[in-house]
Formats: C-alpha cells, sequence, structure tokens
C-alpha cells in the first residue's frame, strides 16, 4: 500500500513535470509565431508602403570616396539592394555644403557637381533610381518600382546672396533648403555656433524665406538656432519642415534638436519633424560623451601645439580619435530610443507631424545595431508595431506626413505663380 502510494505520487510528480514543460515550450511557441507575425506584417507594410527618408548624405559620400550605389557597396549606409530590402522608396539626397566654404569660397559650385553626380546616378541607372521634382513624380515612380531620388540642399550658403541662385536650384530639383548647417552663414544663425551676429535670421533669410514659400522650396529649420526657428515660424505662410532632427526632451540643452515648445508651434504650423535614428541625436549619454571627447581632444591638441586646419596635425588628431574611441566607444542609442522620440513627439502633437530623417551617410555609423542602414526600416516598423501602432498610422510616419506638406508647399507656390 504504502509502496503504490509513492509510485502514484511519481507518476502525478512526472506528469505535472511534463505539463510544465510543455505549457513552457507552448509559451515560448506562441511568443515565437507572434514575433515572426510582426516581423512579416512590418516587411508587408514595408514593401507595400511609399517610404521617404528626407535625409540622406550619399552625394558627399560618393564625392569623397566614389562607389556604384546601384549595386552592392563596402561602405557606407546606403546602395540600391540595402534600398529594395528595406522597402525604401524616396530618400532625398542631401546636397551637403561644409560650412568652411563659406569662408573660402565654392558653395554654389559644389552643390551644382553634387546635384550633377545624383542625376549621374540616375542617368547609369534608369532601370533602379530616377528623379523626383513633385510629389506626383514620386508616386509615378513608386508606382513603377524605381526608386526615387528628390534632392534637398543642406546648408543654404549655396545660395549667396542671389535670389537667382534660389531659382537655378530649383530649376535644378532643390526641394528643400536647411537654411544653416555648422556655422552661421549669411542666411541664418546655426545652432552650432555661439557666434550670432543675425541673432536668428538675417534681412536677407527673412526675404529667403518668402521666396522659398513662393516658388516652392520647403524651408527646413534644422541645424538653425532657437532664434532662427521662430522667426522662421512668424514669417512662412505654410508649413515647415525639420528634415533630421530629434527631440531634445532626451537631451537636455543640445539646441540641435527641437525643444517641446517648438514641436507644439512646428505642428501648429501644420510642419513635420524628421526623425533620427543616430545615437547623435537619439542618446543622452552620446552628448555627455561628446562633451568629455571634446575637452580631452582639445587637451591633446594645446599639448602637442596642433592645428587642426593643417592636414598633417589633422591625421594626427584623428589618430588621438580612434586611440580614444578604442577605450571609450559611442554610445550608439538603440531602436528602443528611436522609438522613444517618436512617441514623445506625438504623444506631445499628434500622430500627424512626425516622419523620417535617418542622416544615414552622415553620422559616421554611430547608429543602433537594427537601424545600421537603409535595410532596417521594418525594423522600424515592427518596433511600431509591437507598440500598438496601427497600420494606417504607420503609413502616415513613414511617408504621409510628409508628402501632406510638401504637397501644401507646392499648391501654394502655384497659386502665387497663377496670381503674378
Amino acid at each position: 500500500m504504502k509502496s503504490f502510494s509513492l509510485n502514484k505520487l511519481m507518476l502525478v510528480a512526472f506528469f505535472s513535470t511534463f505539463a510544465l514543460s510543455a505549457c513552457e515550450d507552448n509559451s515560448v511557441a506562441v511568443e515565437k509565431a507572434a514575433t515572426d507575425s510582426i516581423e512579416k506584417r512590418a516587411m508587408k507594410i514595408a514593401k507595400e508602403t511609399l517610404i521617404v527618408d528626407t535625409h540622406i548624405d550619399v552625394p558627399y559620400r560618393l564625392d569623397e570616396a566614389y562607389e556604384d550605389v546601384s549595386v552592392a557597396t563596402a561602405q557606407g549606409d546606403f546602395d540600391y539592394p540595402r534600398a529594395v530590402k528595406g522597402g525604401l522608396n524616396a530618400p532625398f539626397m542631401s546636397i551637403y555644403i561644409p560650412a568652411k566654404l563659406q569662408k573660402t569660397g565654392g558653395s554654389k559650385a559644389l552643390a551644382d557637381k553634387l546635384i550633377d553626380d545624383v542625376e549621374a546616378i540616375v542617368k547609369q541607372s534608369p532601370d533602379k533610381f530616377a528623379l523626383a521634382y513633385s510629389t506626383t513624380q514620386v508616386k509615378e515612380n513608386f508606382a513603377k518600382g524605381l526608386v526615387s531620388l528628390p534632392m534637398g540642399m543642406e546648408n543654404g550658403s549655396a545660395i549667396e546672396g542671389d535670389f537667382a541662385n534660389l531659382q537655378h536650384f530649383y530649376n535644378r530639383g532643390i526641394r528643400y533648403i536647411t537654411l544653416a548647417h555648422s556655422k552661421t552663414n549669411h542666411i541664418s544663425d546655426s545652432s552650432y555656433d555661439e557666434n550670432r551676429p543675425a541673432q536668428g535670421l538675417t534681412d536677407f533669410g527673412k526675404a529667403l524665406i518668402v521666396e522659398m514659400n513662393n516658388i516652392g522650396v520647403m524651408v527646413d529649420i534644422s541645424h538653425v538656432s532657437d532664434q532662427a526657428f521662430y522667426q522662421v515660424m512668424e514669417i512662412s505662410k505654410v508649413p515647415v519642415i525639420a528634415s533630421h532632427s530629434s527631440a531634445r526632451f532626451f537631451t537636455p540643452g543640445f539646441e540641435r534638436n527641437m525643444s517641446d515648445d517648438m514641436i507644439k508651434l512646428l505642428a501648429k504650423n501644420g510642419g513635420v519633424i524628421q526623425m533620427t535614428f543616430s545615437g547623435v541625436f537619439t542618446s543622452k549619454k552620446f552628448r555627455e560623451q561628446s562633451a568629455a571627447y571634446k575637452l580631452a581632444e582639445a587637451d591633446f591638441i594645446k599639448a602637442n601645439n596642433l592645428d587642426k586646419e593643417l592636414d598633417a596635425d589633422k591625421v594626427k588628431i584623428d589618430a588621438f580619435e580612434d586611440a580614444y574611441l578604442i577605450e571609450k566607444p559611442w554610445d550608439v542609442g538603440t531602436l528602443s530610443l528611436v522609438l522613444d522620440h517618436f512617441e514623445h513627439v506625438i504623444n506631445l502633437v499628434g500622430i500627424d507631424y512626425v516622419g523620417i530623417g535617418s542622416d544615414f551617410d552622415g553620422v559616421d555609423g554611430i547608429l543602433p545595431e537594427t537601424l545600421k542602414d537603409v535595410a532596417g526600416y521594418p525594423n522600424l516598423i515592427a518596433g511600431l508595431l509591437e507598440r500598438g501602432y496601427s497600420e494606417q498610422e504607420i503609413k502616415k510616419l513613414l511617408s504621409g506626413n510628409l508628402m501632406r506638406v510638401w504637397q501644401q508647399v507646392e499648391e501654394y507656390a502655384a497659386k502665387q505663380k497663377a496670381s503674378s
């Protein structure tokens, strides 16, 4: 009797353990199926939806070290195979003009050369790429299965104080202009520059906003000082964009990102903030690391009597940076942190005023592993699905909001032209 009871208890324990193990296995299987389902949904959305990214620095990257982006490339964050894999349909090619040319000259010439280079990409591979000067052309190219290459100018220094150059670059396909970059220029003060002679926009800059509205070029307030932003908002008759910025809420004191008050005003104007992916913009830890590195670099330059403007000294400074980062690597951010930035803006002003401006090819690889290049958009979509966003809401973020703003800018310019 005693032996029978013991055997019975052993059998009960065995089957209980088996049942528990089966439940655990089933739970893992259910979780895996749910993950697989989200990934499949995300990929389907990426393949079927127009994806617009308003800031990818391909032209300047290729100007420094050419690669054929119609095939897989060894370097950079963008090429055609990865764009197709990620579902990217309309990457705005950034016509980036370094601030140093504001002193030496050559801003307009470089802008023209980089535009020539974008046109050459299309001419070489017309079965893969197409230029796009309008929202209509972007949609037509999407229907044809072509990757559109619209263009935006990063740093308005190429206007060189002449409204005729604005018309020139519009004719060449420029559809937004980032008013300034790392240094104050003849249009606007820069968020990165302590020197702010204009206290916002210059007189020429204020007049330029009006002309950009009239001709149909989107005004981009990424990079400008806070004062310049508020002046743009007073002047512009149409919505404006931040082509590649994030929420200052997560990076206190980093003026390059947008404050909550600025985001609210941008939304009230109908504009969009195009969210970046890099830890440079998303991570408070990176901002702290960057500040610490600048101090260390300054000490190194002073101790060795170096000059950043001399090529031989720049090699030594670069070597110092490489050694420093081996010991203290940058915080590149995470997908979760990027999603936090999206959600902060959405909770602040709603789903209609946010989009994508990754800054791929412009941040030296300081990117989350799952958003390291243009193949990564499905990971962003999966993250949004996991956080409860609907397919309709996600499509607004992928392109709908930006296309709405661009179309409003086009329509206003068409009315101005018709009434003149």
